[in-house]
This record gives C-alpha cells, structure tokens and sequence, in this order.
C-alpha cells in the first residue's frame, strides 16, 4: 500500500494571487493532500493580519471544485517551516517559482530545510506564464495607488484590498 504524500505550501499569501491558486492547483496532481501554511513571521512586514489572510484564501478556495477542496486544509504556522512540516506530517514542502531570480533564494531555502530534516523534500513548480510576473508586493503597491489588480487577485482579496488602502 502506498503512503499518502502530504504536502505543505508555506507562503505569507499577503494576499493569495492567481499565481498562488494556480501553484495550488498543480499540486493537486503531485499530492494527496495540501495543507497552504500561512506563514506568521513577526519580521516581515504584511497588510494583512493572519485572520484576514486565512478569510481571503478561505473564500478563494472554496470556488474550487470539490475534488481539490476535499484535499486542502488552510491553516496558519510561527516558527521554522520545516518544524511545521513534522507537525502535519508533511514530507514535501511545494514552493513556486515565478522568474530566474526566485531561484537561488529557494534554493538555499531547499537546501536548509534539506539540512534540518532529510525526510522532507522540496517540490518547485513554476507558475503559468500570464502568472509569472505577479508578486504580492507589486499587487499591494498598485492597489495603493489607485491600479486596478482584478486580474491578479481572487475576488476576496480585491474586496479586503480596496478596503484597506481606502483606509489609508
């Protein structure tokens, strides 16, 4: 009998883009079941709290067919991915690659968490070309000056954004 392969994609989804959903989706053919960590790391600066993030990407995900949703489980995490991994049984760690540049980073990301538990192995997918140039960070920065980011953000997250930068 083969072993379910549980797999944890960590990010701080602030907040979850297209390019995020579509890494989702794609790994919904590597594993069995995926748990999307919301990363809650106090050195990094974020718009949205954790409560928000998980409300965004809750609502996001539930638009997704029932054969995927069934094998998601969004949940949030503090400390060292790789710890959280252990805790959810996870034996791969999915992250996305969206240009060049992302790669020596995850790279010796990989190769850490590789250093910290040798069980758990790191799955790189590259997002989709039309999804490959978007960030959180610039999708946050047009947001706050009046851009128009419906193509790059779930609904959930447009309606939060538009609602904190009027804010601001």
């Amino acid at each position: 009998m083969s072993r379910i392969k549980i797999a944890l994609y960590p990010g701080t989804f602030d907040p979850i883009t297209y390019g995020h959903l579509d890494i989702i989706k794609r790994s919904m053919d590597i594993v069995d079941k995926l748990y999307i960590g919301i990363a809650n790391n106090r050195e990094k600066k974020v718009l949205f709290s954790i409560k928000d993030r998980k409300i965004i990407i809750d609502n996001t995900v539930k638009k997704l067919p029932l054969n995927i949703r069934k094998k998601l489980i969004v949940t949030s995490f503090e400390g060292l991915t790789i710890d959280f991994c252990k805790k959810v049984n996870a034996t791969i760690l999915i992250r996305g690659l969206r240009v060049v540049a992302d790669f020596e980073y995850e790279f010796q990301l990989a190769c850490m968490n590789n250093n910290l538990n040798k069980n758990v192995q790191t799955i790189f997918l590259m997002a989709d070309i039309q999804n490959q140039a978007i960030s959180s960070d610039m999708v946050k920065e047009i947001s706050n000056h009046g851009g128009n980011v419906s193509k790059f953000v779930p609904k959930s997250a447009l309606k939060l954004l538009k609602q904190k930068f009027k804010k601001l």
